[in-house]
């Protein structure tokens, strides 16, 4: 079951191109050193390894490493019943707000 397209990076930007499954992308959060950090933003992987201090383990930001943020995102929330791919039920508002998101990500990772 594919949750996210995820390493073939493109350009200069951590955008990671392959398949990964929800339980896949849990592997990625921080957790295991060896291992980069990855966010999902509406199913697309960024690296954010070079934001270790805000998604790695005990940062601001750790609850969305492993995930797909988009929900949680688009809501500015941190509550982790929000860290979810789900888009249904969002405002016009919000679906900006994580289109924002997106743009910030595509150009810091």
């Amino acid at each position: 079951m594919s949750c996210c397209p995820v390493p073939t990076h493109h350009r200069e930007s951590n955008l990671v191109n392959m398949e990964l499954t929800a339980d896949e992308l849990k592997a990625y959060d921080g957790s295991d050193p060896s291992k980069p950090i990855y966010v999902a933003i509406k199913g697309r992987i960024f690296d954010v390894s070079a934001g270790n201090s805000f998604y790695g383990p005990g940062g601001p930001y750790c609850m969305f490493a492993g995930k797909d943020a988009s929900r949680a995102l688009a809501k500015m929330s941190k509550n982790e019943e929000d860290v979810s791919p789900s888009l249904d039920g969002l405002s016009e508002k919000e679906m900006g707000v994580l289109n924002d998101w997106e743009t910030k990500f595509e150009a810091k990772y």
